[in-house]
């Protein structure tokens, strides 16, 4: 009788004990290891600096595995975050507000900086101000992505141009910023609307000129160039998680703020590692005067960028917003 009870109480101590690590672990112990994207763009250091810092490593419970993947374009970072292949990361506002928009169960959770957009021209291509691009032609990330949206509606609404995606005289590609020296060099395109730092190494390489410098781009200073977003279900079921997603990316933040020199080090380094080209300090530094880095996201801004998306037809109804974004881990 003595060795049952004493049986008993320890089986009622163990499940107690059992029970209190289920609850401490309820939002962390259905993920082994979570993946984090992000471009490899000056406007995506935040992601850079947190990879090669093991900020996620250090933040993530009970032994969660980080992996990271990077991408081209937001269409593809969208595509990972909806199917699961991606838990959250880096993007540009555009593809994020146009998939939530479409219906994508999606939140911004934290910004991760501003500006940096740079409207260039190549050479000899006949160009001196944007009222000479009738018939030109023009290159972007993606239809519909952050640049091309800053691009089309200033172009719309100064100029009264508008891109043959809509019969305008402005004749539109896709292609990836790192390519866009070349681009210009082979004369395939004649103006780029470019994340940094490829505007910057086209200034150095000669093959093009800033035609309108992030201050004059359409939201060019107050608009999140990346913004840190993650699944909703993630953000409401998994909170815990998200929180130390959240957290890592503001250490991360805080280190490029307070340790410049060091963070374009990890730039120079990751973006060779990632596109196999090797951008020299001059580059870092001319680019890293076009960026702000912030976790701070301003929401009307954002559904502000969205109408004009819409206005361009890039979004087939008019956007609300509500929703999309979520400061409720921002600390």
């Amino acid at each position: 009788m003595r060795k049952k009870k004493l049986f008993l109480y320890v089986f009622i101590i163990f499940i107690a004990v059992l029970a209190g690590c289920a609850k401490e672990n309820k939002d962390t112990d259905n993920k082994e290891k979570i993946t984090i994207g992000y471009f490899p763009n000056i406007n995506h250091v935040a992601g850079m600096v947190a990879e090669e810092e093991k900020m996620y490593e250090s933040e993530m419970p009970n032994g969660i595995k980080v992996e990271y993947q990077y991408f081209p374009d937001g269409s593809a970072f969208m595509t990972a975050l909806e199917t699961g292949e991606i838990e959250g990361g880096l993007v540009g506002p555009g593809p994020a507000m146009n998939h939530f928009a479409s219906g994508a169960k999606i939140n911004i959770v934290a910004g991760g900086s501003t500006g940096g957009t740079v409207i260039m021209a190549r050479n000899k291509a006949g160009i001196e101000s944007p009222k000479d691009l009738a018939n030109k032609t023009f290159i972007s990330p993606r239809v519909g992505c952050t640049h091309n949206v800053q691009f089309e509606a200033q172009m719309k609404k100064e100029y009264n141009l508008t891109s043959d995606r809509v019969q305008g005289k402005m004749k539109h590609v896709t292609g990836k910023p790192a390519t866009y020296h070349s681009m210009f060099i082979s004369e395939k395109i004649d103006v780029a609307t470019v994340p940094e730092p490829w505007a910057s190494v086209i200034e150095a390489e000669g093959s093009g000129k800033v035609l309108i410098d992030t201050p004059e781009v359409a939201w060019g200073e107050i608009l999140p160039a990346a913004v840190f977003v993650t699944s909703q279900d993630l953000a409401k079921n998994n909170q815990e998680l998200v929180q130390h997603m959240v957290n890592a990316h503001q250490q991360a933040t805080a280190f490029i703020q307070d340790n410049p020199e060091k963070a374009k080090t990890i730039a120079i380094k990751k973006i060779a590692d990632i596109t196999e080209q090797k951008l020299s300090k001059q580059v870092i530094d001319k680019a890293w005067k076009r960026i702000d880095f912030t976790s701070e996201v301003d929401s009307d801004v954002l559904q502000d960028f969205s109408n004009a998306s819409y206005d361009l037809e890039f979004l087939k109804d008019k956007p609300n917003l509500k929703g999309l974004v979520d400061t409720q881990f921002l600390q």
